[in-house]
């Protein structure tokens, strides 16, 4: 063996798997270099980030900080580890079924942390499971899923049925206030809602217009009948409308030839 370097077998997920590497090396360098394992990922390589957590006895390590040399006759555990054949861990499982995986780089030390804490503690509190978790950075998700994850495969582990409540899945249903929008119908059609749904405030339709003004309560007016109930002037006016007398005169849809007649001799001179 040349100096410098080391030769190794390795306890990796049950399994003896030999290695020879730089003595320098850490455990994530030889996991993911030499026993073809990158699961573990590469962070901020400082002990700060939590994302390369693997098992090691049965605790978390950070890969990053511990020497590969250093692991002889000991216990290591990965997330390539996790799957029982085609089984998923009910960890895998819960992160997967409710989201609480986005960008998934964090997630194998998180689930390494979290099944660690889970064979010491069975039935962790919301808060043991956010103190277990503390060294494990998560950009995405916020954590609130992460933590209802292993909360749900600390039941299914002890044997118990777990579904997803229906707020973790969808977010939380806004409660109406007393007497507001919506009123407790059922599934009605626009012409039921618009007369149930007030006429001003924050839920009013944009089409309501106060009483007396425009529109009035016409029923479907043709283009001529809707041209004679708006005004020619204010913020309900067709742009097309001119003071009375002036071009266009007010006649039904004249020909081209009847139009230049009717129309003024300076416009056509333009």
């Amino acid at each position: 063996m040349q100096p410098g370097w080391t030769s190794l077998l390795f306890d990796v997920n049950g399994e003896s798997r030999a290695a020879i590497f730089p003595t320098h090396h850490t455990l994530l360098e030889v996991l993911r270099e030499e026993l073809a394992l990158p699961g573990t990922k590469h962070g901020c390589e400082l002990g700060e980030c939590g994302t390369c957590a693997v098992l090691v006895d049965g605790r978390p390590i950070l890969s990053c900080l511990a020497l590969a040399a250093d692991m002889a006759g000991k216990k290591i555990e990965t997330v390539e580890g996790l799957q029982n054949g085609n089984a998923l861990h009910p960890l895998q499982q819960t992160m997967a079924d409710l989201g609480a995986a986005q960008c998934g780089y964090c997630t194998p030390g998180i689930l390494m942390t979290a099944k660690a804490l889970l064979a010491e503690n069975p039935s962790p509190t919301d808060g043991e499971i956010r103190a277990a978790l503390a060294g494990n950075l998560c950009r995405c998700t916020g954590y609130h899923k992460i933590v209802e994850a292993i909360e749900g495969a600390a039941a299914l582990l002890r044997g118990e049925d777990w579904v997803a409540s229906r707020e973790v899945l969808y977010g939380a249903v806004e409660p109406a206030s007393v007497g507001g929008y919506p009123p407790p119908w059922s599934s009605p059609t626009g012409g039921e809602e618009n007369k149930q749904r007030p006429a001003t405030g924050p839920h009013a339709l944009e089409s309501v217009a106060p009483l007396g003004e425009y529109p009035p309560p016409w029923s479907s007016p043709t283009r001529g009948e809707e041209e004679k109930q708006r005004p020619a002037t204010g913020p309900h006016a067709f742009e097309s409308a001119a003071p009375l007398g002036e071009y266009p005169p007010p006649r039904s849809s004249p020909t081209r030839g009847e139009e230049v007649k009717q129309g003024s001799s300076e416009v056509h001179r333009g």
